[in-house]
């Protein structure tokens, strides 16, 4: 874990070093006598001090292979991998920086172009004008309560159907097929459609949490899991002992499941915050139901069609400023719809750390056996 944390920093540090030295921003930020260019300055030394960090977390790794006495040839293997991976994690994350830097730069100024790694114009400006639209903050628990529930609900229900498909019960084989069809045959939208109108769904918030308890890709990654990594052994003197069933569950089965219990946790999760199509479909009548992820989509949509009200205004030779300025009077700026990319995916990205030690496990043994 703390090797993960650290090949991130050294990866966010160079990249802030290098950029900072290919543009002179560390040098300009501290003789500055604007401000705002002083936070430059902090974070160009936030970047030396972590590279310092790293520097020696790497010494102390490189005494730790020493210890173990690899050889020359492996050693040379497991630094080209630490480079690989380190140019991978630094293509993954320059999308992201860029967008925190326009989210963290001026309008006007990002109105430019340019922008890359660095804020050029450092402001807090965006975030404090989007925090204090009041709709954001009722999206965001409209969101954070879907989340939760289906989350918890999800787990209860599929460990609880993966559990019970692991016992050698009469008509087991009948419900893995009953289960398995409809994972290749549905009814598509309109019937989903249709389905929750008869039965009081659409515009309502249990639209969001009663279709997603039950998804049996995961009950057969729980159910794999179950089968390999605990003894049919612990369960049977369980029942010598006594216990029901759902003593056995809660008491035994559930502990000794916390690596598939976190990662099924996590694509729950993960979906359910990324989901606006939900919402998009079933919901979009009622405004008190709109979620982060489906306001994030508005934003975007409202964008793309600036971008389209201009490129019709080049073709047929309109007035392209009137059209951005028609256009724009609705559609946030670059750098606001760059603040909600944030502040949408901020919240799930600082759970993933909590959950990662059980993830690797969890999948991997989950998928031994299907």
């Amino acid at each position: 874990m703390k090797r993960i944390y650290g090949y991130l920093l050294l990866a966010i540090s160079l990249a802030a070093a290098f950029y900072g030295l290919k543009t002179n921003a560390w040098r300009d930020a501290l003789i500055s006598t604007n401000p705002a260019a002083h936070y430059g300055a902090i974070f160009a030394a936030i970047a030396v001090v972590a590279l310092i960090i790293v520097a020696i977390s790497m010494a102390d790794i490189i005494k730790i292979n020493k210890l173990r006495n690899e050889g020359n040839g492996y050693r040379v293997f497991k630094m080209f991998v630490i480079l690989f991976m380190l140019f991978i994690v630094a293509l993954t994350l320059f999308p992201y920086l860029n967008v925190l830097a326009k989210a963290f730069n001026d309008s006007a100024d990002a109105a430019k172009g340019g922008i890359k790694l660095w804020p050029r114009k450092f402001t807090l400006e965006n975030f404090k004008q989007m925090l204090s639209d009041k709709n954001i903050y009722h999206a965001l628990y409209i969101t954070v309560a879907r989340v939760v529930l289906v989350t918890i609900g999800a787990l209860l229900v599929q460990f609880m159907t993966a559990y019970a498909l692991t016992r050698k019960l009469k008509g087991t084989a009948l419900f893995n097929i009953f289960f398995l069809i409809p994972m290749f045959i549905t009814g598509g939208t309109m019937a989903s459609f249709v389905l929750y109108k008869y039965i009081g769904l659409l515009n309502n918030f249990w639209v969001y949490v009663l279709p997603g308890l039950f998804t049996f890709y995961n009950v057969i990654v729980i159910r794999s899991y179950i089968q390999t990594s605990i003894p049919e052994s612990i369960i049977e003197a369980a029942h010598i002992d006594g216990i029901s069933e759902l003593g056995l569950f809660f008491k035994i089965i559930l502990p000794l499941s916390k690596p598939i219990l976190a990662t099924v946790a996590l694509w729950v999760m993960v979906a359910n915050w990324n989901d606006w199509t939900t919402t998009l479909y079933f919901a979009s009548r009622n405004k008190d139901l709109e979620t982060l992820q489906y306001k994030l989509m508005q934003t975007i949509q409202k964008s793309a069609q600036l971008q389209k009200d201009i490129k019709a205004a080049l073709i047929e030779g309109g007035d392209v400023e009137a059209a951005k300025k028609a256009a724009s009077k609705n559609i946030p700026p670059e750098t606001m719809k760059s603040t909600q990319i944030i502040i949408v995916t901020v919240p799930i990205i600082m759970v993933y750390p909590f959950i990662q030690k059980y993830f690797t496990k969890g999948i991997t043994l989950g998928a031994v056996k299907g």
